[in-house]
């Protein structure tokens, strides 16, 4: 995705720690669960969507702890040392020049963001924890957390894969709920799984998790708390989150709606009024500057079919070839890429007469690949939210996509009428009723050849 801000490195001891800055205001230090490393994180397009709504109200500092993603790693044999990642996120936090920011964290880093705010009470103003515990493993007074034998199952059935992508698969379904059979987020996870650590350092970092209590550090943590969590989401337990509330000697615990495991999955923004609101105290969006444009999004077609007789490397290796084939016809057609979605893009085009035959070229370029993609065009007034563009006309874009055949490009009869003139040809694909569109939208199908 276009738009991703610089990655920085500094020092602890003699560890080099990795993070990302973007938006301005109020000092928030997000410490992300496994999986979204800031370099891969931004691949999905969903949670650089929520990194962006953040930094519309907050200065965001995002980082790889100590062990994790771009910064340096702790050798598969060796366990995390919780002093050394608390030291590190201090000195990012140093490093950014962040002034007394908030410190949220989400899910397992609850178990080292809240000893980093135990140890550096000064440093951290607010901390906000995302459905964390201060345990992993089940003790007397948190039995309902997971038991030493279901952590232990987990583990051998991980080390035992060849492949982990069945269990990534599982992983989704069960996790994130609302993306379930979503292809672009089970290789985002798979692949965001690889990044964070290798195999034998995961399975190490995962052991060690059952070795952390945060209980005795909680009576030291004094930071106005927010905890936000959705209690129809079980694994991350909203009886942990209660626990939290009654021993944080300044909590309020706020319950979402919504079954997923990551605060930017499925009902996010519930997440981020909660935050801006702790932040700033205003749920106020900023006013969003608006444009007209040309939208045209792309979809491989069949693609979970190929990417289970390919397997993830070949499959992989394939999609790169897609996107530098879209790519380059983006570049002749002087398009702007907004996003991908694993196997699909999104642009923009000053030009509606550009954006078709970019279209068009595209569902051609990638015969050569053995694939074949279904585009989408539309006209209409869009909506900036930092890198990111939203509004009904990016909505009716992608539905004139998803009404594509094979190798076919639809437009929507806004497009149509503003090529006339052209030497472009359409005949008439009917009438439809788009997914959360008002109204029926007549589509048109640009003939080729």
């Amino acid at each position: 995705m276009e738009g991703r801000p610089e990655t920085f490195f500094t020092w602890s001891g003699d560890a080099a720690l990795a993070y990302q800055m973007l938006g301005e205001g109020p000092d928030l230090m997000l410490l992300p669960p496994f999986s979204a490393s800031i370099d891969w994180g931004w691949e999905d397009p969903g949670y650089a969507r929520f990194l962006r709504r953040l930094a519309s109200f907050s200065r965001v500092t995002i980082t790889d702890r100590l062990g994790w993603g771009a910064s340096d790693r702790f050798p598969p044999d060796r366990a995390p040392d919780l002093d050394l990642i608390v030291e590190g996120i201090a000195a990012v936090a140093d490093a950014a020049n962040t002034s007394r920011p908030v410190l949220m964290m989400a899910e397992e880093s609850a178990l080292w963001g809240l000893a980093a705010a135990a140890a550096h009470p000064q440093m951290f103003s607010k901390l906000i924890v995302f459905q964390g515990s201060p345990v992993w493993i089940r003790t007397d007074d948190l039995p309902w957390e997971q038991t030493e034998e279901a952590a232990r199952s987990m583990l051998e059935s991980i080390g035992r894969a060849h492949s982990t992508a069945e269990w990534h698969r599982r992983w989704v379904r069960e996790h994130l709920p609302s993306r379930d059979g979503d292809q672009a987020t089970i290789r985002w996870i798979a692949a965001g799984s690889r990044t964070v650590a290798g195999l034998g350092s995961s399975l190490e970092e995962l052991r060690w998790y059952a070795t952390l209590d945060m209980r005795p550090r909680l009576p030291e943590i004094r930071q106005p708390t927010l905890i936000l969590n959705r209690p129809a989401y079980e694994t991350w337990s909203i009886e942990s989150s209660r626990y939290l509330a009654e021993r944080l000697s300044d909590a309020r615990l706020v319950e979402l709606p919504g079954a997923d495991a990551f605060p930017w999955v499925g009902e996010w923004e519930a997440v981020t009024d909660e935050i801006q609101e702790f932040l700033i105290g205003s749920r106020e969006r900023p006013q969003l500057r608006r444009s007209l444009a040309t939208v045209v999004f792309t979809d491989v077609v069949g693609s979970t079919v190929q990417a289970v007789d390919l397997g993830d490397a070949e499959w992989r290796a394939l999609l790169e070839r897609h996107n530098d084939a879209l790519r380059e016809s983006l570049r002749r057609h002087h398009g702007t890429e907004i996003g991908t979605t694993g196997d699909g893009f999104f642009a923009t085009f000053e030009t509606s007469v550009e954006a078709v035959r970019c279209a068009v070229e595209m569902t051609e370029r990638v015969h050569d690949l053995g694939l074949e993609i279904r585009a989408g065009v539309h006209a209409g007034e869009v909506e900036h939210d930092g890198d990111d563009l939203r509004g009904i006309s990016v909505h009716i874009g992608a539905r004139v996509m998803s009404l594509a055949g094979p190798s076919e490009v639809f437009v929507s009869s806004t497009v149509k009428d503003l090529v006339a003139g052209s030497d472009l040809v359409f005949e008439d694909a009917g009438e439809h009723e788009l997914k959360g569109v008002p109204d029926r939208w007549r589509l048109y199908r640009v003939v080729t050849g």
